[in-house]
């Protein structure tokens, strides 16, 4: 039977062992998620820098700063004057409803702490995890819809018509891993993410590289169809 750890190692030997996480707290990754959309990760990490050397990433400094350097920063990627409308909900919600700071989301359990950062524009509960994963407050594994989609089509996660319904269920099928602690977690959710961008991939899945496939369900019906 296929298991968390039986999944990963594979995709380690076709990807290499991911580079160290960067060290980012609970607000920065809220804004990391939000300074650019629809822009891959490289791109995304270029709007964060120019976010840190334009304006900072305390909530004080988001709101002092002029729409048009927030609109530029925002500019790495699509609709940029909604992103940067989006970077000031952030500053105010931190401000009003935060005491001015989230650190204190690290102390909460992991039910409201997922709550607190929902309540942020764009997160979501798999965000949520991510976040709290990233930042080393609580070991859950936050996967995007990339590795959510590897464990589905390896058949390892029932695929609901609900997302949410899916997501428990990847939920429950990782549980028996969380122990293993955060450089673990970390590097398991950047493998499962690339495995899903560059070959389990939603359209035209690269199936015969695949290091899985033969213990995959997908690839096994694919094949006999």
């Amino acid at each position: 039977m296929l298991t968390l750890e039986r999944i990963v190692e594979p995709l380690a030997g076709v990807f290499g062992e991911p580079g160290a996480a960067p060290d980012h707290t609970p607000l920065e990754l809220v804004l990391l998620e939000n300074v650019a959309y629809l822009v891959d990760d490289d791109q995304r990490l270029r709007a964060f820098q120019a976010l840190e050397a334009a304006v900072g990433t305390g909530p004080e400094q988001i709101l002092a700063a002029s729409d048009e350097v927030l609109v530029a920063v925002a500019g790495h990627g699509i609709l940029a004057a909604q992103q940067a409308d989006k970077l000031r909900q952030i500053a105010r919600l931190v401000i009003d409803e935060f005491d001015g700071s989230i650190e204190p989301i690290r102390a909460l359990p992991l039910g409201p702490a997922k709550k607190a950062l929902m309540r942020f524009p764009s997160i979501g509960e798999p965000g949520a995890e991510k976040i709290l994963l990233l930042a080393r407050s609580h070991a859950v594994l936050g996967l995007d819809s990339n590795g959510v989609r590897v464990l589905t089509r390896l058949g390892v996660v029932k695929e609901s018509r609900s997302y949410a319904a899916t997501y428990r269920a990847v939920q429950a099928f990782v549980q028996p891993s969380l122990d293993r602690g955060f450089d673990w977690l970390i590097r398991a959710q950047h493998l499962l993410r690339q495995h899903g961008q560059e070959l389990c991939r939603r359209t035209n899945p690269q199936c015969e590289r695949c290091p899985l496939n033969d213990a995959c369900a997908y690839y096994g019906a694919r094949s006999t169809a």
